[in-house]
Parts: structure tokens; C-alpha cells; sequence
């Protein structure tokens, strides 16, 4: 991920007046793509606005569940209300790292009968990319695809491509069936900003889904936005003001994760055996960023930091064997932190009152 630029001291007050009118289009954006995935995909709220964050905050998504979870139709619904290009594709262990970024092929030309080579691009060239069973390819082929995230362009025969722009990744992980797998070292892990947990639905959406799915089909979602209209949110994302506090915040949340650090807990000692980096903070910052225009505010606050903390963390803490054996995972962790790491708006209060 790119260090984050550096945000301009911006208030409502101070901010420019096409500024505040598209922010609070992306807002009203949001309430229609909200409503307008509800005609497709049941339920999961949580999961529709986290990858919406993500979309809007520039970064690239791990979707953990079981099958038949919807999950690419999910990302299939989005990438077609966001009138985006939309590949899939599925990961296998025979697949090589030229089945996705592409390959040179030679070629005659009739005119001159020369052969040369010409690069057919592979489908990870879409604006949506989704990466499904991530983990059942080679390492080779795992690191091909997290090169192209990190640096949004693919190298073949000494020339570079560029690869679309907006480019989103979504990659999936089966929970289960182990077997055969290649996981995902945590150095990768961490390229994704946010790891996504896909539940199952509750009883009352399971059985929509089974009314919904089982009669006349659903009406198609209407595409509204271009990607043109997406680049120019992301980069307004950006220029969202963060008050020193919060991002104060994000560095103790942060740094309470690493058990070697003074800041670390007993709990977190015991039960951390490597914490989170730098690369969490920014995508904190970012996530809340972008948390806070989809909710209508020109402002982040500590509350969308607390909001988008575990899927921005859960895969970047590393438990103990200890903590494996105690069942305590690293959703445990983030919540255990959340309550030991201060707010500083509240301590200051504290600090006021104590001194009256």
C-alpha cells in the first residue's frame, strides 16, 4: 500500500464548496448502491459496506466463508452497479503465473511476414478482479497476483502494462477443506487492507433466500457510477480531514498489538506472538476516512476507526499456540484491545474534570 498523503487541515467550514457537494453525493451514492445490491444479494450489510469502504479507500479485500455464501455473486452485483469490467478466476494448483497476468505469443505479419511477439493480457486485467480460492495456487502464482495489487501494472517480455484503473481485488479463502491448500504467509496477508469474514445469513434471510431464489428472477441492479466518477471519490477519500487525536488513536490501537512493545498488555503478551505493522495504521486511517463520507460525515472520528478495526487487523496479529489451545483468535485480540487502548478525547476529559 502507498504511504497515505498527507491530508490538508480541512474542516466543513474550510472546505470547498464542489468538495462538500461530492461528498455528500457519495454518500447519497452509497444509500443507492446499498439499495440496489439489496435487489441480489440478501442481508450481509456489514460485509456490502466494508467492501465499498475498501473500493473507496483504494485497497484490496480477503474474503473468508463457506461456499454458497454468495460471495461472487456479491462481488459480481458490485462490480455492475459501478458499471466496472469484471473478471473471475479461479484459482487451481496447475495454475502458473502467466494464466493471469498474460504471455507473449509470436505471431506473423501478413504484410511482411516477420514474426514478433504480441502480449495477450490475462484477466487481471479488469477494473474488478475476483480471485477465488486464493490459496489453492502455488506460491509463484500467489505472489504474481499480490505484485499486480501492490503496483498496479504487470512486467512480460522487459515491457510494463498497466492495469486498469479504478483495479479492485477481491480474493477468497475457504474456512475448511485445508487439504491441498497453499496458505497465504503473513507478509502477503498484509497487502490486503481489509480481511472480510462472510457469516452465514440469519434465519429470517435464509429464508428470502430461499423464496427470492427459488421463484422468477430478481430484477438486474442498474449501473450508476463510472470509473471515471470512482477515481474522483477515491481521490476525495483522501482529502478527508483526520483530527490529530484520531490518528493518534490509530497509532496506540496499533502499537497495543505488538507484544513487544511497551505499550502491550499482559493479555496481548501472552497471547501475540507478532503484531500488527505500520501498513495497519494507514489502512485505519483510510478505512475510517472513507467509513465517515459513506455516512454522510466530512470528518473521521474514532468511532469509524473502532468500526473497521478487525477486518483491518484480524490478519495481521499473529496468536500464540497458547492462545490456539485457549480458543482465543484474533477477533479476541482486537476486542480485547478496543477496550484497553484509550480514547484520547476521553482522557483528556478525565485529566479536565481531575483537575477541577
Amino acid at each position: 500500500m502507498p504511504e497515505p498523503e498527507p491530508s490538508p487541515s480541512l474542516s466543513p467550514s474550510s472546505e470547498k464548496p464542489d468538495d462538500l457537494a461530492a461528498l455528500a453525493d457519495l454518500a447519497e451514492s452509497y444509500r443507492t448502491m446499498r439499495s440496489e445490491i439489496a435487489k441480489v444479494i440478501i442481508g450481509q450489510d456489514e460485509v456490502v459496506e466494508q467492501l465499498l469502504i475498501s473500493l473507496f479507500a483504494k485497497g484490496h479485500v480477503l474474503l473468508v466463508g463457506v461456499p454458497g455464501l454468495a460471495k461472487t455473486l456479491l462481488v459480481g452485483t458490485v462490480a455492475k452497479i459501478l458499471h466496472l469490467s469484471f473478471r473471475r478466476i479461479q484459482f487451481t494448483p496447475d495454475m502458473m503465473p502467466s494464466d493471469i497476468t498474460g504471455t507473449d505469443i509470436l505471431q506473423d505479419d501478413p504484410e511482411t511476414g516477420r514474426r514478433h511477439f504480441v502480449f495477450i493480457r490475462g484477466p487481471l486485467f479488469a477494473n474488478v478482479v475476483l480471485a477465488d480460492e486464493v490459496n489453492r495456487t502455488p506460491p509463484k502464482t500467489q505472489a504474481a497476483l499480490l505484485e499486480a495489487m501492490q503496483e498496479r501494472h504487470v512486467s512480460a517480455g522487459g515491457q510494463t502494462f498497466d492495469l486498469p484503473d479504478p483495479f479492485f481485488v477481491l480474493a477468497t479463502q475457504n474456512p475448511i477443506e485445508q487439504e491441498g491448500t497453499y496458505p497465504l504467509p503473513e507478509a502477503q496477508l498484509d497487502r490486503f487492507m481489509l480481511n472480510v469474514r462472510v457469516p452465514y445469513p440469519t434465519p429470517d434471510e435464509e429464508l428470502e433466500i430461499l423464496r427470492r431464489t427459488t421463484g422468477e428472477p430478481s430484477p438486474d441492479p442498474e449501473a450508476f457510477l463510472t470509473a471515471d466518477t470512482i477515481l474522483t471519490l477515491q481521490r476525495l477519500v483522501r482529502r478527508v480531514p483526520v483530527p490529530d487525536h484520531v490518528f493518534r488513536y490509530a497509532r496506540d490501537l496499533v502499537r497495543a498489538s505488538r507484544p513487544d512493545q511497551p505499550e502491550a498488555t499482559a493479555f496481548v503478551r501472552t497471547n501475540v506472538s507478532w503484531g500488527a505493522g505500520p501498513r495497519a495504521g494507514q489502512a485505519l486511517i483510510l478505512c475510517a476516512k472513507a467509513r465517515a463520507v459513506l455516512h454522510g460525515r466530512f470528518a473521521a472520528g474514532i468511532d469509524d476507526v473502532n468500526a473497521v478495526a478487525r477486518p483491518v487487523l484480524r490478519h495481521r496479529i499473529v496468536t500464540t499456540f497458547h492462545a490456539e489451545a485457549e480458543g482465543i483468535d484474533a477477533d479476541r485480540v482486537i476486542g480485547q484491545l478496543l477496550d484497553d487502548v484509550p480514547n484520547p478525547l476521553a482522557t483528556a476529559a478525565d485529566r479536565l474534570t481531575g483537575a477541577r
